[in-house]
């Protein structure tokens, strides 16, 4: 580490001033997690389950990021895993290299992101060192999480909802300079104030998997869930299917939650779930040997559903994919939806149209969220309404062994990554309101 990092982090242990964090020397280079466009053919003929992060995700020394208009410097304390950090590594389904070569040729300021290495990492908690020209609601010194969503709204579709501008891209994945890094840089639209009764693990665990799980279910873009809704959720324990258990019992829906085992179901159920589907125990397979899909087996599970519940599914909430999508349609209630993101085990989906077309059924796509669907989600953390999902957390030397472990399923929840903290539990300015909610947060971690 440079000694203009160490005066850095050192100002920020102190809560030193926003001047004084202001007036720093920045350092010339940082250490980085990136992947390098050399070895873009790496695995070459090795199938994406094959393929292991931990031989092309690189720790190592990078120039500091540029800084340009409306653009915020941040020093992140913490980041957190994401399956897109795993997507980048193993070059699958494409090198994101080929995003940020597009970025390239957009404009002057997209150029600074073609280089030949990826910084990679989409979430965040951090504190502010620089601001560029016409940032006006942020400052050196704040603390802050960061949601993904980098957009510049320069184009009218992205105005009632800026996941639909042409121009919207996923931090860390379609651009460079992400969160696993000494020094990061975002759009200032990509800042929220950090929780105050998290440590900067927790509230880097949160973003991307929170918000998107936000605006599958409560926000106005999709599924709409009201009070009473049956909410089938699959990965119920995970990290993006933990929050949306949270947001169901939070937002008055019934959850049917889907979990692999009888540790997770009893964690669950007391996290009060009354409805839980332990997956493995159960034994359910919806595709046979050679693949095809298994309609006895989609019929066994919408009865178990019923038994649970009195009733098919209002609402699907749907991102392991390939494993479990035909199921999903399958059970949905006549006139129901299937919201889905992700598709972790697979993004080739088969189903019977005859279930969705006759039955009135809905599929909805869904992809993370827009500043205000983050926002509202992060003040629901802030208010200790919802907690984060946290297992495991490594030093940034280890973030190819944390991919790795999420690339073979081998995590529960969210594993968070230390970036500038220099061990886990700092960071905490709220002590009374962490009090008031630790044994949630507790259990949410034993969910994990």
């Amino acid at each position: 580490m440079s000694a203009s990092m160490d005066a850095i982090r050192q100002a920020i242990a102190e809560d030193a001033p926003s001047e004084a964090i202001a007036a720093l020397e920045l350092p010339q280079t940082m250490r980085a997690a990136v992947v390098r466009k050399e070895d873009e053919q790496h695995f070459e003929g090795i199938d994406a389950a094959d393929r292991d992060p931990r031989e092309t995700l690189h720790v190592q020394e990078v120039a500091i990021p540029p800084l340009g208009p409306n653009e915020v410097l941040i020093a992140p304390m913490a980041s957190a895993i994401n399956y897109n950090t795993v997507w980048t590594a193993l070059f699958e389904p494409v090198s994101t290299f080929s995003f940020l070569a597009r970025f390239g040729k957009e404009s002057e300021l997209g150029a600074r992101h073609d280089l030949p290495y990826h910084i990679v990492g989409s979430d965040a908690a951090a504190v502010v060192v620089r601001t560029g020209p016409g940032v006006t609601q942020w400052k050196p010194g704040d603390r802050v999480t960061v949601h993904c969503n980098y957009v510049d709204l320069e184009r009218p579709e992205g105005h009632e909802d800026s996941m639909l501008d042409p121009s919207q891209r996923i931090w860390g994945f379609e651009t460079n300079f992400g969160s696993l890094a000494e020094l990061s840089m975002v759009k200032a639209n990509q800042l929220m104030p950090m929780p105050a009764h998290l440590s900067w693990e927790e509230a880097a665990s949160l973003g991307l998997v929170m918000a998107t799980s936000y605006r599958m279910l409560v926000g106005a873009n999709a599924a709409r869930m009201k009070q009473g809704d049956v909410v089938l959720i699959w990965g119920a324990s995970g990290g993006i299917g933990g929050f949306a258990t949270q947001f169901v019992l939070n937002g008055g829906g019934i959850p049917v939650c889907v979990v692999s085992s009888p540790e997770k179901a009893e964690v669950l159920r007391g996290l009060g779930v009354e409805h839980v589907i332990d997956r493995k125990a159960e034994g359910y397979r919806f595709h046979d040997e050679d693949g095809a899909p298994d309609y006895a087996e989609m019929r066994r599970f919408g009865k178990r559903i019923r038994e649970l519940v009195g009733t098919d599914p209002d609402i699907v909430f749907e991102h392991p994919g390939r494993t479990t999508f035909g199921a999903s349609v399958f059970v949905c209630k006549r006139g129901g939806t299937i919201v889905t993101c992700a598709s972790t085990s697979g993004y080739l989906h088969e189903y019977d149209n005859r279930y969705l077309w006759m039955h009135l059924k809905r599929i909805l796509g869904s992809h993370f969220a827009n500043y205000q669907e983050a926002w509202a989600a992060n003040e629901l953390v802030a208010r200790g309404m919802i907690h984060p999902i946290l297992s495991e957390t490594y030093p940034l030397d280890e973030v190819a062994t944390a991919a790795y472990r999420v690339h073979r399923n081998l995590h529960a929840g969210k594993l968070g990554i230390l970036v500038g903290a220099d061990e886990t539990g700092q960071g905490i300015r709220d002590e009374v309101l962490r009090a008031r909610h630790l044994d949630a947060i507790e259990a949410f971690r034993a969910l994990a």
